[in-house]
């Protein structure tokens, strides 16, 4: 039999009397989306259980964002050592003491999984966790493993997504790496391919080059990085490929085969057939709703084609009871939609809906160096949607900040509306574009204009000074100003 609950303040094993009966809300799952939603249901004064099997945390913290990107910062100060743009400051060599930087990437997963979670919880005694697998019943019955039966008012399942590989002939049978075993490897691979090019399979190929590792990247549309601006697709692979990353795009994988020294991975352009072989092979082709198993289908909730709960603009299913929040529900999967979206589920569930799911405006970042960043519409997807579109595109050289910092890579993309002057869109290729598109982000959501964005201070020698810029660069050659001209 499981073990009871915990007490949320103490963490000491409660009573089964003790918290069994009918709450106001019950949460299937235990990452952003539940703990934003156990929150929200809190401060509005509902009583609410949580049941959790897994880890606490979900993926952001104990498998994606945070141990992805403590890594990626640790292969970015090793490629340093070798790489930089400044006279008299010595580079030096050598490979890194890889379980050294894993165990450190281990220790901080721990660390914020304690303070974020498991202390959060603490702090809010009306919600009660079950670390158990739940099942879903009519009129509000959550059935635990352990036998034993919640009821609830309200449902909301946020129990996120897991990795998913495509059906390619032996793949199965060769065995592979996801994003999660690949950031647990006890060694470094000598060399490694990545099926997939997206956000995920370019964050982590990049980090383990510059770990030392020999790095094939197989994409199967034209260009990586394939929802971005096509400007940026292509930049960002010809500065992959200048790291010694062989960058393979418009390419299918017909079989994946396996043997003592590695894996050979047969696959066509056109109809061109080669093979490329590696060590590892690492497969980061997207991630899938976690929907089987939950009792979803006896219940009335719809599942999308891929899976994903069905849901309307205020989160709730097809059955009035259950709502969803969080990868659960699809693409997109950032964890700051999933808090957002928890949140919201809650609030809706708990005041029959009183507010709607927008995701306008929404950026999205990709961890790769230089960074990509964006929010909005290209200029392609601004005709579709009937809006002439004009487009400003500034070189990182024209940015004060990135000539002093001697890494002038990438660019910002801004584009708007030629009717109104108003911003659209914006695409950033730069070291710190996740740092830069707030602003742009902010401007797209209370409807600024280029005029807006040309004349706000930016204070000197930062990378966001290239928004203002791109701004002014709409209709006046920067290079003709002088250093903060306005």
């Amino acid at each position: 039999m499981a073990p009871a609950p915990r007490d949320t303040m103490t963490g000491r094993r409660m009573k089964k009397h003790a918290v069994m009966g009918t709450f106001d809300l019950a949460i299937v799952g235990g990452g952003s989306a539940a703990f934003a939603a156990g929150i929200k249901a809190a401060e509005l004064g509902a009583r609410v259980v949580m049941v959790e099997s897994g880890a606490l945390g979900g993926t952001c913290v104990n498998v994606g964002c945070v141990p992805s990107k403590t890594l990626i910062r640790a292969a970015e100060a090793q490629h340093r050592r070798q790489h930089h743009g400044f006279k008299g400051v010595p580079t030096t060599d050598g490979r890194p003491d890889w379980p050294t930087v894993r165990a450190e990437k281990d220790a901080l997963v721990a660390e914020l999984r304690e303070e974020k979670y498991w202390n959060v919880l603490r702090g809010y005694p009306s919600i009660t966790l079950f670390q158990e697998r739940a099942t879903l019943a009519a009129d509000g019955e959550v059935r635990l493993a352990s036998g034993r039966a919640l009821t609830a008012g309200k449902v909301i399942v946020a129990t996120g997504a897991s990795p998913w590989a495509p059906p390619i002939s032996g793949l199965a049978e060769a065995g592979y790496l996801d994003n999660v075993s690949a950031m647990a490897l006890d060694r470094l691979p000598e060399s490694l391919i990545v099926i997939g090019g997206s956000a995920v399979g370019l964050e982590l190929a990049q980090m383990f080059a510059r770990l030392g590792v020999r790095v094939t990247v197989l994409e199967a549309l034209p260009r990586i990085v394939p929802s971005e601006d096509s400007d940026i697709g292509s930049a960002l692979a010809d500065l992959l490929r200048g790291e010694g990353l062989a960058i393979h795009t418009a390419i299918e994988v017909d079989k994946v085969t396996r043997s003592g020294d590695g894996y050979t991975i047969t696959l066509r352009t056109g109809n061109v057939s080669r093979a490329v072989r590696a060590d590892a092979l690492l497969v980061a082709t997207g991630r899938r709703a976690n929907t089987a198993g939950f009792g979803l289908d006896k219940i009335g909730v719809a599942l999308g084609q891929k899976g994903e709960i069905v849901v309307d603009d205020f989160l709730q299913t097809a059955n009035p009871d259950v709502y969803a929040a969080g990868d659960v529900l699809g693409d997109p999967m950032f964890v700051y939609v999933a808090a957002y979206g928890g949140a919201l589920a809650a609030e809706n569930a708990l005041t029959r809906n009183s507010r709607r799911y927008d995701l306008t405006a929404l950026p999205k970042v990709t961890f790769t160096d230089p960074a990509v960043a964006s929010v909005g519409l290209t200029e392609d997807q601004g005709r579709a949607a009937g809006i002439e579109p004009i487009v400003s595109k500034l070189p990182l050289t024209y940015v004060p900040r990135a000539l002093a910092a001697r890494d002038t890579r990438g660019f910002v993309k801004l584009v708007a509306d030629a009717a109104t002057g108003r911003i659209i869109g914006a695409h950033i290729l730069a070291a710190e574009a996740g740092e830069m598109i707030t602003e742009p982000a902010l401007a797209i959501k209370l409807g600024l204009t280029i005029e807006d964005l040309a004349s706000a201070f930016h204070p000197y020698l930062t990378l966001s000074e290239g928004i203002k810029l791109a701004a002014q660069a709409f209709a006046k050659d920067v290079s003709k100003l002088s250093c903060c001209a306005a």
